[in-house]
């Protein structure tokens, strides 16, 4: 299973206790799963959609809940006119239809269905911060998506209206998480691609297991990156080292060459004997290996001085060609 289906299963398990809090998540399943009919008797037919097989076992478990029945069995029968989508009539009473409708804002008080509210879900329903967090979890049990955090930071909404776009971007806001929006064919999807707000939104949408796996995984990424810049500093730091040292060198072979070296000052004899015997020593190193030992600065400050004397005869030994 991928990362994404883990989530899903994790949040399809979770039922919540308070009554609420699950009629906020029956009406965001229904609305995306769920589908109301009226006959011309007058009777009111349930639908739900077997795309989502998730999002089916728990509307039917919230329907169960809801309405306070002990069993919901469903008819074979399709629904007309949905070749493409396999959508299951209920075997619930009218009644008991018209209820589950009233209760989720679906059907008005006079018994009309309210198809025009489209996938809004009532405002009243998402007063408290816990059937907020129902909404983020059932929404995104039906068209949302977290990829795998060993390779990339990404989670999202796939809307298919801009109306519940804004709704859902607004329960983010409430919780503190602006969301980004972009279009992708028929679909306005609200994503997130920092880590740290996807952790935060998995823990709000009670996916802690899941949570816990992205954390390790983050965990492990920023580890391996910081012993990779860690790897990659050090192996600068070896290369100027390396750099530094053969300038030094091919500067005091030049002085002896030139047989400037044996007039200069013992220390400055010395640091260069040091430098040709131990061409790979780092600074401070070299420096204890001194007699008697120096600091690192000191050591700098003579294998410098050698390179400015190198320079200066070079310079002159060019200027005096020039002249000739």
């Amino acid at each position: 299973m991928s990362f994404s289906s883990d989530v899903k299963k994790e949040i399809a398990s979770d039922i919540p206790a308070a009554k609420h809090c699950r009629t906020a998540s029956l009406a965001v399943l229904l609305r995306c799963a769920g589908h109301f009919e009226r006959d011309r008797d007058g009777a009111y037919r349930l639908y739900l959609s077997e795309d989502n097989r998730e999002a089916f076992r728990k509307c039917f478990t919230l329907v169960r809940k809801t309405i306070n029945i002990s069993t919901v069995s469903c008819s074979t029968a399709e629904r007309e006119g949905r070749e493409q989508r396999g959508w299951i009539r209920t075997d619930l009473s009218s009644d008991k239809v018209k209820e589950i409708a009233q209760k989720t804002g679906l059907c008005d008080s006079d018994g009309n269905l309210c198809e025009e509210d489209g996938l809004l879900v009532p405002a009243e329903l998402l007063k408290r911060s816990c059937c907020r967090r129902n909404y983020l979890k059932d929404l995104f049990l039906c068209c949302g998506s977290v990829s795998n955090p060993r390779r990339e930071y990404h989670l999202e909404w796939s809307c298919t209206e801009s109306a519940q776009a804004s709704q859902l971007q607004e329960i983010l806001l409430s919780f503190g998480k602006e969301a980004k929006v972009t279009l992708r064919k028929k679909s306005i999807v609200v994503y997130f691609k920092d880590s740290t707000d996807i952790v935060d939104l998995l823990n709000l949408m009670g996916a802690t297991v899941s949570m816990m796996e992205m954390e390790n995984q983050r965990i492990l990424k920023d580890l391996r990156n910081s012993v990779n810049r860690r790897v990659n500093c050090e192996t600068a730091n070896i290369g100027k080292t390396v750099s530094a040292s053969r300038k030094q060198i091919n500067d005091i072979l030049f002085l002896e060459k030139a047989g400037i070296l044996k007039t200069l000052p013992e220390s400055l004899r010395k640091m260069a004997e040091l430098r040709i015997r131990y061409p790979d020593t780092p600074l401070r190193e070299l420096g204890d290996l001194a007699v008697p030992p120096i600091g690192k600065s000191g050591v700098n400050h003579r294998l410098r001085r050698l390179s400015e004397i190198a320079q200066k005869y070079r310079e002159d030994s060019g200027n005096a060609e020039n002249g000739s």
